[in-house]
């Protein structure tokens, strides 16, 4: 764990709307490729009020990558690659309790995995294991500065609460709505937090997820059944709020702050650095350096 203050980059992975922004100055499209794949897209850097912001479109310019298909390993990798510090999920999420509405923002605390296995959940493997702590799964400092800006320009932001993540891409049946309500209390639903949560994590970057509201799944039987049409129009309405969200945060962040993952990773590893292969070795180097120079 670092005590000292480090540069703060933010990056922001959600649509491929959010850096198409008035505020958003457009410096370089990055064409970034990691030992794990290509990511998404272009990485595109911008500049904010003076400071360097990165964004990458989470499935693809064009919306054309589906949840299960989404590199995720590559997408971490990269915006690593590019220097970013403290990174942003911006994702649609379903409604599960009554208290949020639609257009509502939810900045979660917890999550819940389940997916079925299809994605690749870690950077390790193939002869090198390293265990990550995820207890909590969001950074809570990074999150408390997502939940001022968020709540300086939104109606109402709701600071806490857990992720379901489900695999996608079709929503829930009737039967599972109203279990995943009933026996994990779940605030919010979606298809793409975990593993880029997880992933994250092991990157050693400061992630925090925020939610917009869109829908209240299928479990609402007085209202009517969900639809992609309206799931897009609330979805559409809260671009804006979404990006002056991105604009707030970026002012209020600090150019320098405590990196609380930063070498955390060095104690979880548990093979012996020897027998690590050689191409593991040069993988896990482009993500942590000379803790895995081949």
């Amino acid at each position: 764990m670092s005590e000292q203050n480090e540069p703060v980059v933010l990056g922001v992975i959600g649509g491929s709307g959010l850096y198409k922004m008035d505020q958003a100055k457009i410096v370089k499209e990055h064409e970034i490729c990691t030992p794990f794949g290509k990511p998404s897209d272009l990485v595109v850097e911008t500049e904010i009020g003076g400071k360097k912001v990165f964004f990458l479109p989470r499935h693809g310019k064009g919306h054309s990558i589906s949840p299960t298909e989404i590199p995720f390993r590559a997408n971490i990798a990269a915006m690593k690659q590019c220097g970013v510090s403290h990174l942003l999920a911006i994702s649609a999420v379903g409604i599960m309790r009554e208290d949020i509405s639609p257009g509502d923002m939810i900045l979660p605390d917890q999550i819940i995995d389940v997916t079925k296995g299809m994605r690749s959940p870690s950077f390790f493997g193939k002869g090198a294991v390293g265990h990550v702590l995820f207890a909590d799964p969001f950074c809570s400092q990074f999150r408390e500065l997502c939940f001022g800006a968020a709540s300086a320009k939104a109606k109402k932001v709701h600071d806490s609460g857990t992720y379901i993540c489900v695999e996608g891409p079709r929503f829930s049946s009737r039967a599972e709505s109203h279990y995943f309500r009933r026996t994990m209390e779940p605030s919010c639903i979606g298809m793409t937090a975990h593993p880029e949560a997880p992933l994250a994590k092991e990157a050693e970057l400061s992630y925090a997820l925020l939610g917009l509201a869109t829908d209240y799944d299928c479990w609402h039987e007085t209202e009517e059944d969900v639809t992609v049409e309206a799931v897009l129009q609330v979805l559409k309405n809260n671009a804006k709020t979404a990006n002056e969200i991105v604009v707030e945060l970026t002012k209020s962040l600090p150019n320098e702050m405590p990196r609380p993952l930063k070498g955390t990773m060095s104690s979880m590893l548990v093979t012996n650095r020897d027998m690590i292969p050689i191409e593991t070795k040069r993988n896990l180097e482009y993500l942590y350096g000379d803790m895995f120079k081949a």
